[in-house]
């Protein structure tokens, strides 16, 4: 029965995407991301960062990816409670078929790790091996690294679900869970990297397969034992501080809008999770690129940059509950949605990235991330307006079309990748490049406000005459 349901889960993951995306297109996604992942690792090579940075790089980035992922577990409460509209996917099926939910989510973990294995992250890494090979690197290298990327996003899936299971269970044994394990980064000099599957590729031996692997075991059995979709810390989400703070916002709209991701599973601590991940990943890099390279980028622009563009992640949750079509019959315009939308996803983007700018001055220098302060917002602005100009009320369903997604790309890379490499080479202009990236972040916002505004009257117009 169990072999039955994975089968059934794969075909229902390949339906899903090439229904809505057409077959062709959408098998043309690999290749995309292969590609885009090949000029990436280039263009890195370019400025001098090492091949062993880069992979690095991407194994965080695919543990990040991982984590994403398994916050499926906050939206499974919701989908029991059937406020997804007409999603019902197999894995909150539980109700229905002779199946435990602890075996429906084992199946639905390991069918995620060999689909998205084969849809995304065997792309990644052929993309990075071609470039890697032919500037002397082995064939041998890029298979370990193949099993580090697997092996890193099993890791982030189970890591998210794990804490959302804790957190649903006791929110003190959350925060107690996490203080141990700060007091033992900081007091008791562990090195977190150590115990994940990047240890095995930084250091392949029988020892760091065990210690870099086993955490992701036994992190998979504890949330799956202990993830449990009926149960909620917060009593069905949200707190009532936060419904009365957000209720005083004028804007209809925008009260709707934080009011809705308030009183869902995982309330605003979702996004604070989702952003939290991108802080420690930025962290976590910008200490290997000064340790492989010697050079210190210049973490104001970096955390600037990188929080900014992992406020996708916020318009996704502002966007959850909404259903494009709605809106047709509401008196008001697509414009006005998207600007309401985006009042409330700059209210919980910029709080979240402003709180972990201030947390990262207790490691980093304050006066450097007060520049990201600075750019923080304008990319935040900018990635609103590009993800509602490219994707409308539907960031997720869109971007696994492929033309979209090289779209969206595109529209990011044209930031990030002048951003990061300031960052990087800040120490051969400090003043230039510093002055330089808060101007073209700023110029950003612009672009980005201007895009939010062509995209009220383009939905408007797709939506009514389709």
């Amino acid at each position: 029965m169990t072999a039955a349901v994975f089968r059934w889960m794969v075909l229902e993951e390949w339906r899903l995407h090439s229904d809505l995306f057409g077959g062709a297109r959408f098998g043309a996604f690999p290749l995309a991301i292969a590609a885009l992942t090949g000029l990436a690792t280039w263009l890195l090579g370019v400025t001098g960062t090492g091949s062993a940075t880069v992979a690095g790089g991407l194994v965080a980035l695919v543990a990040f990816f991982g984590l994403q992922v398994g916050t499926i577990g906050l939206v499974g409460r919701d989908a029991l409670r059937d406020v997804l509209g007409d999603v019902t996917l197999l894995v909150f099926s539980a109700r229905t078929l002779p199946l435990s939910f602890r075996r429906l989510l084992a199946t639905f973990l390991v069918k995620d790790v060999c689909y998205y294995a084969a849809l995304v992250l065997t792309p990644v890494v052929a993309g990075y091996g071609v470039v890697a090979v032919l500037t002397g690197g082995s064939v041998a290298s890029v298979a370990l690294l193949w099993v580090a990327v697997v092996a890193a996003f099993a890791f982030g899936a189970s890591l998210s679900i794990t804490l959302i299971a804790v957190a649903s269970r006791a929110k003190a044994a959350l925060l107690a869970l996490l203080a141990v394990g700060t007091v033992a980064v900081l007091v008791g000099n562990v090195d977190p990297v150590a115990y994940t599957p990047y240890a095995l590729y930084a250091a392949p031996s029988p020892a760091t397969a065990v210690q870099g692997l086993a955490p992701t075991a036994v992190l998979a059995v504890a949330g799956v034992w202990l993830f449990d979709p009926t149960t909620d810390a917060d009593g069905g989400g949200g707190s009532r501080w936060l419904d009365g703070l957000f209720t005083t916002v004028s804007d209809p709209l925008a009260r709707r809008s934080l009011l809705a991701v308030s009183r869902s599973s995982g309330s605003v601590s979702k996004v604070a999770f989702s952003m939290g991940v991108l802080f420690l990943v930025t962290a976590l890099l910008l200490e290997q690129v000064t340790q492989a390279t010697g050079i210190r980028p210049h973490s104001g622009i970096a955390f600037g940059t990188l929080l900014g563009l992992g406020t996708f992640t916020t318009y996704s949750w502002v966007t959850q509950f909404d259903d494009p079509r709605e809106y047709l019959r509401f008196p008001v315009t697509y414009g006005r949605v998207f600007r309401s939308l985006r009042l409330a996803y700059l209210a919980l983007s910029l709080a979240a990235g402003v709180a972990y700018l201030a947390l990262a001055a207790l490691w980093f220098p304050a006066p450097r991330l007060a520049v990201g302060v600075l750019v923080l917002p304008g990319v935040a602005v900018y990635i609103f307006g590009v993800t509602a100009f490219v994707t409308g009320l539907s960031p997720n369903e869109l971007l696994f079309d492929t033309p979209l997604f090289l779209a969206f790309g595109a529209a990011l890379g044209a930031l990030a990748v002048p951003l990061l490499v300031a960052a990087l080479a800040v120490t051969a202009a400090p003043t230039l490049l510093t002055v330089g990236s808060v101007a073209l972040a700023t110029v950003a916002g612009v672009i980005g406000a201007w895009l939010t505004r062509r995209a009220g009257p383009r939905w408007d117009r797709r939506l009514r005459s389709s």
